[in-house]
């Protein structure tokens, strides 16, 4: 393995060793422990195989090594997260103001 693929994995081994701190002291559910422990799975297992991806790539057609295709891939999904997110956001601010507008027509007939 290359020194990159290594600094790579012992960081995604913190980030799974504080995972698992997160859920023992229960700052995620579950949900987000199951999410977040698959997806730092598949980042491993994308540097282990970051050569098979490179060949698999190529015979796809593509001038681009892996890791290039899993960069654009990773911002991709960036960007979903980012507009499910901006959704969410804009469902909770209109049931917030739905809310407010009933705790203030009933504060009125008071």
């Amino acid at each position: 393995m290359f020194t990159q693929q290594i600094i790579g994995l012992i960081i995604i081994a913190f980030f799974v060793i504080r995972l698992f701190w997160q859920k023992k002291h229960k700052e995620i559910n579950a949900n987000e422990f199951s999410f977040w422990l698959v997806f730092w799975i598949i980042a491993a297992l994308a540097i282990v195989f970051l050569r098979q991806i490179d060949y698999f790539v190529q015979s796809l057609g593509f001038s681009a090594s892996g890791i290039d295709i899993l960069l654009y891939v990773a911002v991709v999904m960036l960007f979903y997260f980012i507009f499910r997110l901006r959704i969410r956001l804009a469902k909770m601010e209109n049931d917030i103001t739905k809310i407010v507008r009933e705790v203030a027509m009933r504060d009125k007939e008071k």
